[in-house]
């Protein structure tokens, strides 16, 4: 879901050809990463088993990346 808003943000304005609009995917994947740190810490303390399954699963928002 993160890595498609990320996509997403970055092919709305080069298909409306709007390069000043790009500047906006830097403060939006800096939130993006801030609600998936967030979301994960919410997680960790109230699903059981997410911690075994965070340890499981090696990366978090794109393969080989992070």
């Amino acid at each position: 879901m993160y890595v498609g808003a990320l996509v997403l943000l970055l092919g709305m304005p080069l298909a409306l050809g709007s390069y000043w609009g790009l500047l906006t995917i830097l403060a939006m994947t800096a939130v993006i990463v801030w609600r998936l740190l967030d979301e994960e810490k919410f997680l960790v303390e109230h699903l059981a088993g997410y911690s075994e399954y965070r340890e499981r699963v090696r990366y978090r928002l794109a393969p080989f990346v992070w």
